[in-house]
């Protein structure tokens, strides 16, 4: 499609070719059950696990990037080697734990993230980290759904959403 490519040269991006690339990577039976867990606040690190799955099924981020319109003119972004080395080690540290410890993640003592951080080659700062972003999520999305329930947006998100 030659006009999408001209839309990625200029730096407009390319929604079109991201939407048939999600709507590929994408598994509706999976996409539903997802939607079903958000609603119930049952997410847990192993669904986070497999959403990280489906992004990278969609290609390198940085393809990805270029096609969000005016991502690709961002200053200050990663790069996107180190964000696919930071998805990977995501995904090594949620694989080092057990399935309990996915579903219930604050169950994890010192001594467990010890042992995970060994596991995945990574270090009990990398786990905590996850950990705290992984709450930072969860409780964002419960604002998000408590929101959508009242019909108003809610305060104090990371980002905007004007």
């Amino acid at each position: 499609h030659p006009e999408r490519m001209a839309s990625r040269i200029l730096g407009m991006g390319d929604v079109l070719s991201l939407v048939e690339k999600a709507e590929q990577a994408v598994d509706e039976k999976q996409a539903a059950v997802l939607q079903k867990k958000l609603k119930a606040q049952a997410f847990t690190l192993e669904d986070f696990r497999d959403q990280l799955r489906q992004v990278r099924g969609m290609g390198p981020l940085d393809q990805l990037i270029g096609m969000i319109p005016g991502l690709s003119r961002v200053k200050g972004l990663p790069d996107s080697s180190e964000q696919e080395r930071e998805l990977k080690r995501v995904e090594a540290i949620i694989d080092s734990m057990t399935p309990g410890e996915r579903r219930r993640p604050e169950v994890l003592n010192g001594s467990r993230r010890k042992r995970i951080a060994d596991g995945s080659g990574t270090t009990v700062t990398d786990v905590n980290r996850l950990l705290k972003q992984f709450g930072e999520m969860q409780k964002m999305m419960r604002q998000l759904l408590q929101a959508g329930k009242g019909g108003r947006m809610p305060r104090n998100l990371p980002f905007s959403l004007h």
